[in-house]
């Protein structure tokens, strides 16, 4: 997942740009090394295969190789007329994804379908140079969009020519988050390998002034006022109050106390990374306020928001008795299950997304611009300061941000000569107001959820689900079918 800010993930996640405090987040990743791994689904659903892919696809002096993850599920495929899903895996543990993405394993029977996950370049076991993936600018060269969509299109080659009654297959591309955009931007680029692509939650418009920096902080606030009254005030006026009691020695002793927090807080700038923490944990429920209890970052109640905002109910308290309330509620997102005995601010997700490959792709091509003001959100002002970014990106990696380069490869908003490519979004989800939420043409769908979170769609049916989530699943396997006809006729 996209992405996410709070992970630049996603994401990333999540994750895919710097939120308040997040330039010191950059730091923080930057020291963990390469993504960690998720446990697979039992091996009965799915096989495991490697193929060799080029680490540099676009250039001709370095020809080495790397082994490209993928997992292949053909329970419900049919030779003579199958066709294939093929998940364009963004940042982090394939398998992870493959568990998160119960979709296409719904749909697969009605599809005749064979499921294939390909994990992206750089995270999971997909390391172009294994433990020296991470080691600096110049064995991360490799880490971009335009490579990772090549390995897809040449694996999906690979999957025709090796696969008995694949050849012919029509290939439809499924992704959420950064896996979405790559989803959207592989059918853009490769419309020859993959006949339609279904990106959720996709926000291929998040980068220079292609939309308002304040509006994905603005849409993680609204999330908060709807659920509970005074909730955002509340938010609001904690940053206040972390200011004040953060001021002394005395004070930075009970933050710590208080938030439970496995390193105490021992200067300003810790508690500038608390508050960086704390932004990236309302984000984050954000993404994932799903109708059902669910565990896709965190272990969470069924519509996590309603239950955090039981907490704050009173934005009026004084600092410390306000600040304890805060802390019961990202107590929820962090130690819902109780196993927890401490909360360690440099981590708000699963570690099976990638969070410093994801970094660095910020740090380069996926240059998202986010800004808040305090007004028409909850969060302290911070300007967008692309300067201030580049610089501390060229601390971490030796490498400046090219904030133009997206939407120079990709197109932008001028994406309308394209076809078949349905972009699904939640209302709840911030990453939304990225996305494309109304049709470009009668090929280039936009899907709208006003009860969906982050890639809501791609979830597996639950009982929980809202009906315009059902509606938007029906609609996104008929225009595949469509897409399915219209390719078989051709052959």
């Amino acid at each position: 997942m996209l992405g996410l800010p709070g992970l630049l993930l996603m994401l990333s996640l999540g994750s895919v740009c710097c939120p308040p405090g997040a330039l010191t987040a950059l730091r923080l990743a930057s020291r963990r090394g390469p993504p960690g791994r998720a446990q697979p689904r039992p091996a009965a659903l799915y096989q495991t295969r490697y193929f060799p892919q080029k680490i540099d696809h676009f250039g001709f002096d370095q020809d080495l190789t790397f082994q490209q993850r993928y997992l292949v599920a053909d329970q419900h495929w049919r030779k003579d007329n199958g066709s294939i899903l093929f998940y364009t895996g963004n940042e982090g543990d394939i398998t992870w994804f493959c568990n998160n993405t119960g979709f296409m394993w719904d749909v697969a029977e009605e599809l005749n379908a064979m499921l294939i996950f390909a994990e992206h370049r750089y995270y999971g076991e997909s390391l172009p140079f294994g433990n020296k993936s991470y080691s600096d600018s110049k064995h991360l060269n490799y880490l971009t969009s335009e490579q990772a969509l090549a390995d897809f299109a040449i694996l999906i080659q690979h999957v025709k020519e090796t696969i008995p009654g694949a050849l012919n297959a029509p290939v439809i591309a499924i992704g959420g988050s950064y896996g979405g955009m790559l989803s959207a931007w592989f059918r853009m680029k490769y419309p020859h390998v993959v006949v339609g692509a279904l990106a959720a939650s996709a926000p291929i418009w998040q980068f220079e002034d292609l939309v308002p920096c304040g509006t994905f902080y603005s849409i993680v606030t609204n999330d908060f006022k709807k659920s509970g009254q005074c909730c955002s005030e509340s938010i609001l006026n904690s940053w206040g109050a972390i200011n004040r009691i953060s001021s002394t020695d005395e004070g930075l002793k009970w933050l710590s106390s208080a938030f439970h927090l496995c390193s105490p807080l021992k200067s300003k700038q810790d508690a500038a990374v608390l508050k960086a923490w704390l932004s990236e944990t309302w984000v984050n429920l954000a993404m994932v306020n799903y109708p059902y209890k669910a565990d896709f970052l965190q272990p969470l109640p069924a519509w996590p928001i309603q239950v955090v905002c039981k907490f704050l109910k009173n934005p009026k308290l004084p600092d410390k008795l306000l600040l304890q309330n805060v802390f019961q509620a990202v107590n929820v997102y962090y130690n819902y299950s109780g196993a927890a005995s401490c909360l360690n601010t440099s981590q708000s997700a699963t570690r099976n997304l990638g969070l410093t490959g994801w970094y660095y792709q910020a740090c380069t091509e996926m240059v998202m611009p986010m800004c808040t003001d305090g007004v028409n959100d909850m969060f302290e002002p911070r300007k967008w300061n692309f300067h201030v970014f580049s610089e501390e990106c060229f601390k971490l990696w030796k490498v400046r941000p090219r904030p133009s380069w997206i939407p120079s490869v990709y197109g932008g908003k001028n994406i309308s000569s394209h076809s078949n490519i349905i972009f699904s979004n939640g209302g709840l989800d911030p990453w939304s107001g990225g996305g494309v939420t109304r049709n470009i043409t009668d090929t280039l769908i936009a899907i709208v959820i006003p009860e969906g979170a982050h890639h809501l769609d791609l979830r597996a049916s639950n009982p929980g689900d809202p009906k315009s989530v059902l509606q938007a699943r029906a609609l996104e396997v008929q225009y595949m079918k469509q897409w399915i006809e219209k390719s078989r006729h051709k052959h």
